[in-house]
């Protein structure tokens, strides 16, 4: 019986240490993974500010003039 003790924490240590590698594994093909594909979200976000940023802000809302006719009919039906 004694010996079963000592097979069982044996046992026990390498499925521990087959977890711990296998999480660590997993982890780094995640970071590999993800390091190639932020750059791409980079340059997207930043195309995506660049093309949302208004060149008139004050037109859109309608306080100047010089706005999308939209914006301007729709003040004037209310």
């Amino acid at each position: 019986m004694v010996d079963n003790a000592g097979t069982s924490a044996q046992r026990i240590r390498i499925g521990l240490t087959g977890l711990a590698f296998a999480f660590l594994l997993v982890l780094l093909g995640s970071v590999i993974s993800r390091s190639g594909s932020n750059e791409g979200a980079a340059n997207a976000a930043e195309q995506a500010a660049a093309n949302a940023a208004p060149n008139e802000p004050l037109a859109e809302l309608g306080v100047a003039p010089g706005g999308d006719s939209l914006a301007n009919n729709s003040s004037d039906k209310q």
